[in-house]
């Protein structure tokens, strides 16, 4: 291969994270437009086939075989009749491919105009290569976390420098009340990447559930190992979140997990969400627990399940009821997101006959017997 286009070809294909195949490809087409410029008739349908080692190069005509004559009048550059190829090729059939050759004779120079064409078809092409490789790139990162730099605020739209493309954090998937400065630095979720004319349209979030799904993968090690995992998470976005999380190995205590040594991971996680609170709560498979459980930090007396209609009636001493049902409805609101059931709260007067359900109070056992510190955080 020629030294100097084998270094072009590597270099171009470093920068451009091209395959040399298809950069030959581009040259191909480059060198066909050319050549239609120059030499081409109406009806041609132009093929180069480029040879590096060589640098040589052959022009062909290439046209499909078809039988209706109907169809080479629709095309009648890629169509060919059936009669017409048997002339070219005794052995032809409908469906195949006739290449005629029409190299022009050495020394056959191309004009400024078709060099000028070839320069602009191999420039359209690499970018349209590119942007192929940039959308690949995010596409296969949709729904992960990924650090990214504050490029320019129009309005309350957000863009974010994601390195090789910028994306965009429109307002509502910013977080309430969370400011943002050129330059600064962000943990974002890669939410959905679309083909676009001049590169991937990227929509990025910081309010999406996976968000603090993906930041406790990045602080707990045992989320990350599958040890612990996060079932299910519900938020409102710049206020608080609750996430269900179960053991998957036993002697592994899935709460403690997530909340650190003094509360250190989930100090971590709260932090890059702005002080956002988070509820760490046991998941059960069985939904009387469940619900239970997601009501923390309010005590439950008893749950009863309508399991047609998805509802579920939830018993709380009547000092409980405010801590239950959460700021303008909160606490009740995401542990309906939660658990997937309605959940409705009413408040009762404890009798001696009257005590809290064996589930309900199994769901307690877990926040009660954690260190101080834990137990704060997850009430909070």
């Amino acid at each position: 291969m020629n030294e100097q286009l084998e270094q072009a070809l590597d270099q171009i294909a470093e920068e451009k994270g091209i395959s040399r195949q298809e950069l030959i490809s581009m040259i191909e087409a480059s060198l066909a437009a050319a050549f239609r410029k120059d030499y081409g008739e109406k009806n041609q349908n132009i093929v180069v086939e480029f040879n590096p080692e060589n640098m040589a190069t052959k022009v062909f005509d290439v046209k499909v075989v078809v039988e209706n004559e109907s169809e080479v009048e629709e095309d009648p550059q890629k169509f060919i009749i059936l009669e017409e190829a048997k002339k070219l090729k005794k052995s032809a059939k409908v469906g195949d491919e006739i290449k005629t050759d029409i190299t022009p004779k050495t020394g056959t120079s191309y004009g400024r105009i078709a060099a000028q064409t070839a320069k602009q078809v191999i420039i359209q092409k690499l970018r349209e290569a590119e942007r192929n490789v940039q959308f690949s790139d995010f596409k296969a990162k949709e729904r992960t976390l990924q650090n990214g730099l504050v490029q320019r605020i129009e309005g309350d739209t957000i863009l974010v420098d994601m390195g090789k493309a910028t994306g965009v954090l429109f307002p509502s998937e910013q977080i309430r009340g969370e400011k943002y400065a050129i330059g600064q630095r962000l943990k974002v979720l890669i939410l959905h990447v679309e083909p676009a004319t001049k590169g991937p349209k990227i929509t990025l979030s910081r309010s999406h559930p996976d968000m603090v799904r993906k930041l406790f993968e990045l602080e707990v090690p045992e989320i990350f190992n599958g040890s612990v995992e996060i079932k299910a998470v519900a938020r409102e976005a710049g206020s608080r979140s609750k996430i269900a999380v179960i053991s998957t190995q036993d002697g592994i205590d899935p709460i403690g997990s997530c909340v650190g040594q003094k509360g250190s991971r989930v100090q971590t996680v709260m932090a890059e969400l702005g002080g956002e609170k988070i509820d760490i709560i046991e998941y059960s498979d069985d939904p009387v627990k469940f619900i239970a459980n997601s009501l923390s930090p309010a005590k439950i007396l008893n749950v009863q399940l309508d399991e047609e209609a998805k509802e579920a009636k939830v018993g709380v001493l009547e000092d409980q009821l405010s801590l239950a049902i959460g700021k303008a409805g909160q606490n009740v609101r995401l542990a309906a997101r939660l658990t997937g059931w309605k959940i409705d709260i009413n408040g009762e007067k404890l009798t001696s006959e009257d005590q809290p359900q064996t589930d309900a109070d199994l769901s307690q056992t877990d926040a009660e017997t954690k260190p101080e510190e834990a137990k704060e955080e997850t009430a909070e």
